[in-house]
C-alpha cells in the first residue's frame, strides 16, 4: 500500500501535478526513508513553487532524523533563501547549529532572525518569543547569565503569562546573588512572580515548606505530566507476589554520571544484595561514557537508555519489567521524567534523593528521609507518606581523590588566617546567609571567605555588597572549578565549612565531612534546609547543627577565634571516618531494603498511601501573601501562626475546608465566632442590643 502511494505521489510530482498539500499527505503515510525521498524529488522538479520553502523545511526535519545533520542544515538554509521571513526554519536551523557545536552561530542566526519586522499576529510573536527562550537558554548554559536575564525579560513584556520564563527570571537572578531576586514590573507584580517560581527555586528563595509543598503542586497541575496512556503501564492494582522471584526496584535518573547524584549513588548499587534485590536502572540523562558512568552500569543488573522514549513507551516497557518499585531520583529536578510517573507503570512509587522537597503529586506514595530532615509532626509539610533512614544520604566511600594536596598560597589564600568556606552553588548564596557570613569576617579578624568561582559580573556584586557592609572584597576569595579529584584534594585548606540556607549542602557537605573539614550548618523547617544538618549529626558532629540564624554566627564566631576546637572536630572526623553513620554505606542499604520490603507489605494488605493535596490552592495564596524577601520565615518563631492569619482572611473571603495540616477545625470555629462577635458589636446606650442578640443567636446556634 505505502509502496502504491510512493509511486503513484511520484508521478504527479515529476509531471507538477503534486499541490503542496498532497505531497505533505503522502509523506505522512510513508516511512521517513520514502518520505524523504518524495520531498527532494518534488522540490527538484518543482523549483519555481511559492511554497517551495515549506518543501526543504520538512524535508530537513526528515534530513535530521536520517542522521544526514548537513543536509539538514543545507535544507533550512534554503527555505531561509526563498523566504527570509519564516521562522521557524531559523528556530530549527539555530538548534541543528547548536547540537553541531556552534553555540554562538546559533545565536547569531537567532538573534538575526528576531531583529526582522514581523506582522503584529499571535503566531508571528509566538515565533519571536520561542527564540528568544532559545538565546536565553543557550546563554545560560554558557554562564552569560546578565544577558540571559534581559532577555527573559524582554519575553515576559511581551507575554507576562509563560510560567517557564518565569521560572527561568527567578532562577537567573538567584544565581548571580541579584538582591531582592523577585523584582516586580509594569507587567508583572511580586505575588505573580512568586507563585510562577519553580520548585527548586522555592527551595532556595524561602523555608517555607507550606508554601514549597502548594508551589510543586501547583507546579504537577500546571506541567503536561498527564497524557495519554497506555493501558499495559497502570500497574497499580497489581499483586506484589514475591514467592517466586526478587523484589524488583527500579531507579529513574539523568544523573547516574559525573554528577552529584551519580558519586552518592554508584557505590549504593554495588552494594545492593543482589540475592534479594534486582536492580534496574531507566537512564534519562545526556549521553555519557564517563568512568562513573561505566562503573554504574556495571553495578546495575539492568541498564535502560529512556531519553528517546516517550513516557509512554517507558511507562510500559517499566511496566514490562515488572517493577515492584520505582524510585524518582530526579524529582523536580532538570531532565526528569515525572510524566512517566504520572502514568502509575509500578504499584509503588518512591521520592528519594534528588530532589530535596515534596513532589506533591497524585502518584507518588512515599518520601525517604530520616529523623532530622523530617522529625515528628513534620509530616503535614509532605503529601508522601514519610519513611525514614538512619542517615538520608549514601556516600561514596571509593570516591577519587588527587594525591597531590595543595598548599594555601596555590590557592591564593593566606597561610596564617582563618579561611572559612563554601563550595555550594552561588544561587544557595541568599542576602540573609552573606549577612550572617560578613558579621562572622568582621568578628574574626584577618579571616576570609572562599567561595567557589562564579561570574566576573557576580563576583563584583558580591564584593560591592560586602564594602558597602564594611568588609573588603579583598576577604572573598575564588576557587576556579575544578575535576572532582582535585577539588576534594584542596578541601583541608579550609578551616571551617560555612553552610547556606534554606537550601543547604547535600553533597558538598558530605564531601567537606569525608575530607576533614568540619561543616558549620543552619537547619530551618524545609527538607532542603536540613538535609546539611543530617549529615553533620551523621558524621558524630551534632553541635556544629544550629537552629537558630543568631547561634550559627556565634558559634561561627568562637570557632573562628579558637582554632584549637577545630582541630579537635578534624581529629574527630578523621578518627569516624570509617565508624560513623554518614558512612556506613552497607548499612544504609540494608535499611532501605527493609523500606522497601515494608512498601511491598503494605501494598500486598491494601495500604498503599495516598497523598494528601487538600486545601493546597489555599496555602499557596498564603505563603506569596508574605514577602519572604524582607522578613526571613527561617528566623520566624510562630510559623504555624502566620499561616492561620492569613488563612482565616481568605476563609472569610472563601470558606476554607479544615485539614489535616494547621487549618483545623478548632481555627474554623475561632475565625467564625470571632467574626459573629463583632458583626453583632452594637455601640453602647443604642437601645437595640438586647433585642437583636436573641434573633442572631438562634440563627447561627453559637455565640
Amino acid at each position: 500500500m505505502a509502496e502504491n502511494t510512493f509511486l503513484t505521489a511520484l508521478q504527479r510530482a515529476t509531471s507538477g501535478n503534486l499541490t503542496i498539500g498532497e505531497l505533505i499527505d503522502a509523506a505522512t503515510g510513508l516511512s521517513a526513508t520514502l518520505a524523504r525521498q518524495l520531498y527532494k524529488i518534488w522540490i527538484n522538479f518543482n523549483r519555481e513553487h511559492p511554497q517551495l520553502y515549506v518543501a526543504y523545511f520538512n524535508c530537513s526535519a526528515l534530513d535530521s532524523e536520517a542522521g544526514d545533520q548537513a543536509a539538514a542544515i543545507e535544507s533550512l538554509n534554503n527555505a531561509i533563501a526563498i523566504n527570509p521571513d519564516f521562522m521557524p526554519a531559523y528556530i530549527n536551523l539555530g538548534g541543528l547549529l547548536e547540537r553541531s557545536g556552534g553555540a554562538d552561530r546559533a545565536v547569531e542566526l537567532w538573534r538575526s532572525a528576531v531583529r526582522r519586522p514581523v506582522p503584529v499576529t499571535g503566531q508571528a510573536v509566538g515565533y519571536v518569543t520561542t527564540t528568544l527562550k532559545q538565546i536565553a537558554r543557550v546563554l545560560t548554559d554558557h554562564q552569560q547569565l546578565e544577558t540571559a536575564e534581559a532577555i527573559v525579560q524582554e519575553c515576559l513584556d511581551i507575554n507576562p503569562q509563560q510560567s517557564d520564563l518565569i521560572e527561568q527570571y527567578v532562577a537567573l537572578r538567584l544565581g548571580q546573588c541579584k538582591w531582592p531576586t523577585v523584582v516586580p514590573s509594569e507587567r508583572l507584580d511580586r505575588k505573580s512572580l512568586v507563585k510562577g517560581i519553580h520548585p527548586l527555586s522555592m527551595s532556595v528563595y524561602t523555608d517555607d515548606p507550606l508554601l514549597q509543598l502548594a508551589s510543586a503542586n501547583r507546579y504537577v497541575k500546571f506541567s503536561s505530566f498527564e497524557g495519554p496512556k497506555n493501558p499495559d503501564s497502570d500497574r497499580r492494582h497489581a499483586v506484589i507476589d514475591l514467592g517466586a522471584r526478587r523484589l524488583r526496584v527500579g531507579y529513574i535518573s539523568s544523573d547516574l554520571r559525573d554528577h552529584a547524584i551519580g558519586y552518592l549513588m554508584s557505590e549504593l548499587f554495588e552494594r545492593h544484595h543482589k540475592s534479594d534485590i534486582e536492580v534496574f536502572a531507566y537512564y534519562c540523562g545526556p549521553p555519557s561514557t564517563s568512568a562513573l558512568s561505566t562503573r554504574i552500569k556495571a553495578a546495575v543488573e539492568h541498564w535502560t537508555d529512556i531519553r528517546n522514549l516517550s513516557d509512554d513507551q517507558a511507562a510500559g516497557k517499566i511496566a514490562a519489567d515488572g517493577i515492584d518499585i520505582l524510585v524518582d531520583v530526579n524529582g523536580h529536578t532538570r531532565d526528569s521524567r515525572t510524566g512517566i510517573f504520572a502514568r502509575r507503570p509500578a504499584p509503588v512509587q518512591v521520592n528519594w534523593l534528588g530532589y530535596p522537597g515534596t513532589m506533591a503529586t497524585p502518584y507518588h506514595h512515599y518520601i525517604i528521609a530520616d529523623d532530622w530532615i523530617i522529625p515528628q509532626g513534620s509530616e503535614i509539610y509532605y503529601s508522601e507518606k514519610v519513611v525514614r533512614l538512619p542517615c538520608y544520604q549514601p556516600n561514596d566511600r571509593k570516591r577519587a581523590v588527587a594525591a597531590e594536596r595543595p598548599a594555601r598560597r596555590d590557592a591564593g589564600l593566606p597561610d596564617g588566617a582563618v579561611v572559612f568556606c563554601c563550595f555550594n552553588g552561588t544561587h544557595k548564596i541568599g542576602r540573609f546567609t552573606f549577612g550572617r557570613w560578613l558579621e562572622i569576617l568582621k568578628r574574626v579578624p584577618d579571616s576570609v571567605l572562599w567561595l567557589l568561582d562564579t561570574s566576573t559580573e557576580t563576583k563584583k556584586r558580591l564584593g560591592e555588597f560586602a564594602e558597602r557592609n564594611g568588609v573588603s572584597r579583598a576577604r572573598l576569595v575564588f576557587a576556579p572549578k575544578q575535576p572532582n579529584p582535585l577539588h576534594l584534594a584542596r578541601y583541608p585548606l579550609a578551616d571551617l565549612f560555612l553552610d547556606t540556607a534554606p537550601y543547604g549542602a547535600h553533597t558538598t557537605a558530605s564531601d567537606a565531612l569525608w575530607m576533614g573539614v568540619p561543616v558549620l550548618t543552619l537547619s530551618g523547617r524545609s527538607f532542603a534546609s536540613r538535609v546539611c544538618g543530617s549529615l553533620v549529626r551523621a558524621a558524630g558532629l551534632t553541635d556544629l547543627v544550629c537552629t537558630r540564624p543568631e547561634d550559627y554566627v556565634e558559634r561561627a564566631v568562637a570557632l573562628g577565634n579558637n582554632r584549637s576546637e577545630i582541630e579537635s572536630y578534624r581529629r574527630k572526623l578523621e578518627s569516624g571516618r570509617h565508624t560513623c553513620r554518614l558512612f556506613d554505606t552497607d548499612m544504609l542499604v540494608d535499611r532501605l531494603e527493609d523500606l522497601y520490603r515494608t512498601m511491598c507489605s503494605e501494598h500486598q494488605r491494601g495500604r498503599v498511601p495516598q497523598p494528601d493535596l487538600s486545601n493546597l490552592d489555599s496555602y499557596l495564596e498564603a505563603g506569596i501573601d508574605h514577602d519572604h524577601e524582607n522578613q526571613e520565615i527561617l528566623a520566624m518563631a510562630d510559623y504555624h501562626g502566620l499561616y492561620k492569619a492569613t488563612l482565616a482572611r481568605l476563609h472569610l473571603a472563601r470558606p476554607i475546608r479544615a485539614d489535616e495540616r494547621v487549618w483545623t477545625a478548632k481555627d474554623i470555629a475561632l475565625v467564625e465566632g470571632e467574626t459573629f462577635r463583632h458583626a453583632v458589636e452594637i455601640p453602647k446606650n443604642s437601645g437595640t442590643r438586647e433585642a437583636l442578640t436573641p434573633t442572631i443567636r438562634r440563627k447561627t446556634g453559637t455565640r
